[in-house]
C-alpha cells in the first residue's frame, strides 16, 4: 500500500524533494489517500479507463504518473486561483494544532471533489472521509515560527502529489509530481 497526499504547497518545492515528516513547507492537504496494489496499468486510469500517457513518464515510479495523469485535468482547471486566509483555529481532538483556516473557495472546493473522484475510482482508500467533500475543512497548519495572516491573498499556483513514506520510510516525504501556474 502507498501512502500518498495532494497539496497545495505555499513554499517553493522541486519535483523529487525529501524532507522530514515534521518539517513540512507550508500548505494546503487537498486529498490524503492509500492505493493498494503495485500499480495501476499502463494506459489505463481509474476503473479501466483509458488515460493519455504522462508526457515525461518516470520509468522509476509509474504508479505516480497514472495518477498524476488521472489529476492533470483538475489540477489544470484550479491553477491561478485566488484563496484567502480567514481565521486561526485549532484541530487535533484536543484543538492543540493552531491552523489558519482558508475562507470557503469555489475553486478550491472543486478541485478537492475532484480529486476525491479521481481517488474513489482508484484502487485504496481514503484513510480520513470524514474530512472529505462536506467535511473539508482547508487551512494551514502553523509550523514553528511560520504561520500566515488572516486576510492575505494566495494564489494556488503550485500542487503536489507526494509519497508520505518513500520506499518504505516513514521519517520523510517526497515530492512526486509538481504542477504549476
Amino acid at each position: 500500500m502507498r501512502n500518498l497526499i495532494v497539496v497545495a504547497f505555499l513554499e517553493p518545492v522541486t519535483e523529487g524533494l525529501e524532507f522530514p515528516r515534521d518539517d513540512w513547507p507550508l500548505h494546503i492537504t487537498l486529498v490524503k489517500f492509500d492505493v493498494v496494489g503495485p500499480r495501476i496499468a499502463a494506459g489505463e486510469g481509474a476503473r479501466g479507463a483509458p488515460v493519455a500517457p504522462p508526457a515525461e513518464p518516470d520509468p522509476g515510479d509509474p504508479l505516480a504518473e497514472r495518477i498524476a495523469a488521472l489529476m492533470d485535468a483538475p489540477v489544470a482547471a484550479a491553477l491561478g486561483s485566488p484563496m484567502t486566509v480567514g481565521a486561526e483555529a485549532g484541530f487535533g481532538r484536543t484543538g492543540a494544532v493552531p491552523v489558519s483556516l482558508i475562507e470557503p473557495s469555489g475553486a478550491l472546493q472543486t478541485l478537492h471533489e475532484a480529486l476525491v473522484q479521481v481517488v474513489g475510482a482508484l484502487p485504496g482508500r481514503i484513510p480520513t472521509p470524514g474530512y472529505t467533500l462536506g467535511g473539508y475543512r482547508p487551512h494551514v497548519s502553523h509550523l514553528r515560527e511560520k504561520r500566515l495572516s488572516a486576510g492575505d491573498v494566495l494564489v494556488l499556483d503550485l500542487i503536489g502529489l507526494v509519497d508520505m513514506a518513500p520506499d518504505g520510510g516513514h521519517a520523510t516525504r517526497r515530492v512526486l509530481r509538481l504542477w504549476s501556474a
